[in-house]
């Protein structure tokens, strides 16, 4: 599958069966935290990137392939900004009409500020958009979005959804050490807040690898700075309490792939979800990966990622590629 993936684990959604309604990395924000690296080249151009009887066609195979309880949230979630998708107020209430299940959908929340967009998102049980900045400039230096996307507006147009919509509106801070988590930054960050009133403020951290190699995570301190003067509704996003497995797939490859292709692994994350295949087979399919081009290995902080070869790192990494002896090459 090409748009749909998983259901992979979430640290907020249970098993969330993913819908990826754009192009790697089709994004109006260059964050410098972003797992997928840098957007090059930005963009903030509405349109149909990916059919929407293309999507709902695969929707539909992958809620036939899983029994119930194996579900626990469809998440629109991209590869980039998934408001850029024209169609995605249509695909929200089409989803709906096939299944019980919540639909939730992951955004910078950069499009809000457009009553289209805010009315088709009204659809959704679940809102989930980014605040990682309390003012213009930290905004520019976190978020570096496309040039006519201003904080303000930003802000602004969170608030107004809020008014309207009745569904869980959950924001997610990123914070960055030395960045966005000082106390002046967080000050700014709740005084935004305070505008909005999310049901929730998720306090997430640059955990796969970032864009920018010299983005690091806060400290200890840093978080509870962050928990003191967010307020009551903040609470640090905890890990997923199930791991991804991959064991039943057919086309571990392909599976591979269309995971890596939204959240890059850690090494030993993706060999443990491929556990239930040989040793041999993980290591054939790694240099297949490898060797055919199709994904990366980034390195951050000592550990080793599996990245989609088409995400790009603004650093000169070391291990731009994995490298196999003959030996290990597949066939």
């Amino acid at each position: 599958m090409k748009t749909v993936f998983g259901p992979v684990p979430s640290r907020r959604l249970g098993k969330s069966l993913g819908i990826d309604p754009i192009l790697l990395k089709t994004c109006n924000w260059n964050c410098v935290y972003c797992q997928l690296g840098r957007t090059r080249p930005l963009t903030n151009e509405r349109r149909e990137y990916i059919p929407r009887r293309q999507i709902l066609a695969e929707v539909d195979q992958a809620l036939s392939a899983h029994r119930p309880g194996e579900i626990d949230w469809v998440t629109f979630v991209g590869s980039g900004e998934p408001t850029l998708h024209s169609g995605l107020g249509y695909l929200i209430r089409a989803v709906k009409a096939r299944t019980d299940m919540p639909v939730a959908v992951i955004t910078n929340g950069s499009l809000m500020s457009d009553a289209m967009v805010r009315g088709e998102l009204l659809a959704a049980d679940a809102v989930m958009p980014s605040l990682d900045a309390g003012d213009p400039i930290l905004f520019r230096k976190v978020n570096r979005p496309w040039p006519s996307l201003k904080f303000d507006a930003h802000a602004r147009g969170l608030a107004q959804f809020r008014e309207i919509y009745t569904g869980h509106l959950w924001v997610e801070v990123m914070l960055v050490g030395g960045l966005n988590d000082t106390e002046q930054a967080l000050t700014g960050i709740a005084a935004a807040l305070r505008r909005i009133h999310p049901d929730r403020v998720d306090l997430t951290i640059p955990e796969r690898p970032p864009a920018e190699s010299w983005v690091r995570m806060p400290d200890e301190a840093g978080l509870q700075r962050a928990l003191d003067i967010l307020g009551e509704v903040a609470q640090v996003a905890a890990p997923p309490r199930s791991a991804l497995s991959l064991t039943g797939e057919t086309d571990v490859i392909q599976a591979v792939i269309g995971v890596i292709t939204r959240h890059p692994m850690r090494e030993a994350d993706l060999r443990h979800a491929l556990q239930g295949w040989k040793p041999s087979q993980v290591e054939n399919a790694l240099a297949t990966l490898a060797l055919s081009g199709q994904a990366q290995v980034v390195e951050r902080n000592g550990e080793r990622f599996w990245c989609v070869a088409e995400a790009y790192y603004a650093d000169l990494n070391p291990f731009p590629r994995v490298k196999y002896s003959d030996r290990d090459a597949p066939g």
